[in-house]
């Protein structure tokens, strides 16, 4: 029996942060199958109450593959820093021998035959996959429900919402359920779950993690793989697995993804951070949003950074009018087939008919100039990056709602028109491919937690790292808060 150092006999293996983890593993303080056992008792004592993991593989056979890790490591083999860590893949992502469901009945049965970049990446890094994290169905909508599995509950009320689309993965995090997460964001489907339960979670700059291999590599430039964790160099180490060129993405960036592993550490006195807000009022926000957000501010202030209000030279309205043509546009054009066919067109959800039906008025010049309004958008954030460092803003408009919601109809009395206009503030940094990362604020008075993005300027992702992990070091509140199921 392997012995426990006092370090670690001293608090429960789950929670370890993600690097902790590793370095317990690979000193031998602690077995992979130890590591296994914890887990899975984690997920039996949680997940049947709040749904966050589906498509669980066996007990038995998960621990077997703990026993060949432990096997590796008496060769003296290691496979890589999350060698014998649990890992649930976003059940958007292909997972080569389980079931990726796309949270939708018409692909219940899908097993594909190869694994997607990112998940190869982390299997090879010595991750043994243990099931899948819950989704909206094709990941539409920042609430995690699907007809297939259900709803996932928020981790600090499992009666509110998760946030989505990688809600599964956020409350499976914040639940220790998972050392890290992985998941996917083209609508703040890495951002808004992980304000929604207190976590760090990382959108990355367009091409740092190759999404696919997909059919439309030249055109699939909203979503994006990214990384999700309890601190930020947890994120950091995952997103370095995650990133790097592949040849079947040739837009993915060749910069070597150890730079994101450098020193997180940086004196951020005298950075320059411009304040967004509610874009001058453009953005109805609930009640206690942006007074969190500007206590975070002032957070900043006393890291030494200056903070002051600024706003692009841009048209909001216009942003969102372009955002609705590359939605449609690139929803119909995965699930149009789906919708063509009236047998399988029922099992769609309306919002997913909706996305298909709306391209249907679309021309070819409505693309274009969608996309000419993409490209001056980005233009507008490069003059506001000639003089700052950084921008901030809320990661999202309302607090966790009532789970029972498909969407939030109003805010503030002012009457959502789509189901995921409640989420409109997070498109901008979407659409401008700049890396963005959500980070816990604090909490309102009824306990529903809240996040701020920081967004850095194109291909700055460890930068945003750094300035995200100073304002981690100074308030602390993943570990401040943890969910009271935990405490």
């Amino acid at each position: 029996m392997i012995q426990h150092s006092d370090a670690v006999a001293c608090e429960s293996i789950v929670e370890l942060d993600a690097l902790a983890l590793s370095r317990a593993i690979h000193a031998r303080e602690l077995s992979c199958r130890e590591v296994m056992q914890a887990y899975l008792q984690q997920i039996e004592r949680y997940n049947p109450h709040f749904n966050a993991l589906v498509s669980l593989g066996d007990p038995g056979e998960l621990l077997a593959r703990a026993d060949e890790r432990d096997r590796q490591l008496d060769r003296g083999q290691s496979m890589g820093w999350m060698h014998g860590m649990p890992q649930a893949i976003k059940d958007l992502a292909a997972t080569a021998g389980l079931t990726t469901s796309l949270g939708s009945p018409l692909f219940a049965e899908q097993v594909p035959q190869v694994d997607a970049i990112s998940v190869a990446r982390v299997r090879a890094c010595g991750a043994i996959i243990v099931g899948k994290s819950n989704v909206p169905e094709f990941g539409l909508g920042s609430h995690t429900y699907n007809q297939l599995f259900g709803t996932t509950g928020n981790a600090y009320d499992s009666s509110l919402s998760a946030g989505g689309s990688s809600g599964g993965a956020a409350v499976a995090l914040a639940l220790r359920m998972l050392p890290v997460a992985d998941g996917s964001d083209m609508m703040g489907s890495l951002r808004n779950p992980a304000a929604f339960n207190n976590l760090f979670g990382m959108r990355p700059s367009q091409g740092r993690v190759p999404f696919g291999p997909t059919p439309e590599l030249f055109v699939q430039q909203l979503a994006t793989e990214g990384p999700m964790g309890r601190t930020v160099a947890d994120v950091a180490r995952l997103l370095s697995t995650q990133a790097g060129y592949d040849p079947r993405v040739p837009l993915s960036l060749k910069e070597d993804p150890a730079l994101l592993q450098a020193p997180l550490q940086r004196d951020v006195r005298g950075l320059r951070l411009g304040w967004l807000g509610d874009y001058n009022g453009y953005l109805a926000m609930e009640q206690g949003i942006l007074s969190l957000c500007e206590k975070a501010l002032a957070d900043f202030t006393r890291l030494g950074c200056e903070v002051e209000s600024c706003q692009p030279d841009f048209s909001m309205a216009q942003l969102w009018d372009c955002w609705l043509v590359h939605r449609h546009w690139l929803v119909q054009g995965s699930l149009g087939l789906l919708h063509g066919d009236p047998d399988k067109r029922r099992w769609l959800k309306p919002e997913a008919r909706w996305e298909v039906e709306g391209a249907a008025n679309l021309s070819a010049a409505d693309v274009y100039r969608a996309s000419q309004s993409r490209s001056d958008w980005y233009r507008a954030l490069q003059r506001l990056f000639e003089r700052y460092d950084f921008l901030l803003l809320p990661t999202a408009q309302v607090f966790p709602f009532d789970a029972r919601q498909a969407w939030p109809r109003q805010i503030n009395g002012q009457e959502m028109d789509t189901y995921h206009r409640w989420m409109e503030v997070v498109i901008g940094p979407t659409l401008a491919g700049l890396p963005s990362i959500s980070i816990p604020v604090g909490f309102n008075l009824a306990g529903r937690p809240m996040g701020m993005q920081i967004i850095g300027p194109a291909q700055a992702d460890h930068a945003v790292l750094q300035l995200a992990h100073a304002h981690e070091q100074l308030t602390q509140w993943v570990r401040q808060r943890p969910p009271g199921n935990l405490l």
